[in-house]
């Protein structure tokens, strides 16, 4: 007898373990609830298998040979470990279920989702929460690729995106505004200042390609990328190390207002222009229209209730 290049019915071992515990064909048919020509086929396929015979049928009762004992040992970890994982495995999907996976942009990952976060805690029962703080254009692929549930981003009527109906769709959970901000001088007035009779072009703290505040800025502001009148002096995706150079006075810096408001409060910055060079900004969720995990239809269902009516996204 050797052994053949066929698939290992798991039913075998079961039918085999069987056999081993009750010592007889009929009773572990039986015990099976399978007929008796059928389970000793089953048990004749899996000597076939191994390659060796696994009963001893002159034995009475039936027993198992020495290479039977041996492969006992294997069959029972076997199907144990099998058990344990299917337990496992539907533990993990209990808990997927549970859980919640955002992407945010940095600024908003750190200024304005926690205290969000804690506001619908206060409704919704929440699990484990997954959290991945990245550039406007990576948190996108994120989304598109179905790898996180939701995506909180900054967004403007003009703003483009690729998460567009009917595969997506958005609600504004918040207000917020892009102002020009830099340090201030010895006598609080800012350091550089966009509206002054400058004799150089101001140093500006710009956002990069990928960046989401940045493409907004590119529709609505092209007068900021105006190079007779602004220079560039790092460009980051990053707002908030942004944030960091402007308190060092390396230059003027969009930044959303929540992010800096405790440091315009106390005068470590001041603002950089007239109104006319901030923006409106609306914070988005956005989510996938396909049905979601319960935990996270539970939250969109929270988030509607409270969300302001948004306006249509811009293709890009």
């Amino acid at each position: 007898m050797g052994p053949v290049n066929r698939p290992l019915d798991l039913q075998w071992l079961e039918d085999f373990l069987a056999l081993v515990e009750s010592g007889n064909f009929s009773r572990a048919a039986q015990a099976r609830a399978i007929a008796q020509p059928a389970f000793s086929r089953h048990i004749r396929a899996l000597e076939e298998w191994a390659g060796v015979e696994l009963i001893d049928r002159a034995r009475h009762p039936a027993a198992p040979t020495l290479a039977g004992e041996v492969f006992v040992v294997t069959a029972r970890d076997v199907l144990l470990r099998l058990a344990q994982a299917r337990t496992r495995a539907h533990e993990a999907q209990e808990q997927a279920s549970r859980s919640l996976q955002f992407a945010a942009t940095h600024g908003l990952s750190l200024a304005f989702f926690p205290r969000w976060l804690q506001r619908v805690e206060q409704q919704v029962q929440l699990g484990p929460i997954h959290m991945v703080s990245d550039s406007y254009q990576a948190c996108e692929v994120l989304m598109l690729q179905r790898r996180v549930q939701f995506l909180l981003c900054y967004g403007h009527a003009a703003a483009r995106t690729r998460l567009l109906p009917p595969g997506f769709e958005f609600a504004c959970i918040g207000q917020d505004r892009l102002v020009p901000v830099s340090a201030p001088d010895a006598e609080g007035q800012p350091q550089h200042r966009i509206d002054g009779d400058a004799s150089e072009p101001v140093p500006v703290l710009a956002y990069s390609e990928a960046s989401g505040l940045g493409q907004i800025m590119r529709e609505q502001l092209p007068g900021a990328f105006d190079v007779q009148r602004f220079k560039p002096v790092m460009t980051s995706h990053h707002a908030v190390l942004l944030k960091t150079l402007a308190l060092e006075g390396r230059g003027v810096a969009w930044l959303p207002h929540s992010l800096v408001s405790d440091e315009m409060a106390d005068g470590r910055l001041v603002g950089a222009a007239d109104p006319e060079w901030s923006l409106p900004l609306e914070i988005r969720l956005f989510r996938a229209t396909a049905a979601l995990a319960p935990a996270a239809e539970a939250v969109w269902a929270e988030v509607k209730k409270a969300a302001t009516q948004p306006p249509s996204p811009t293709r890009p």
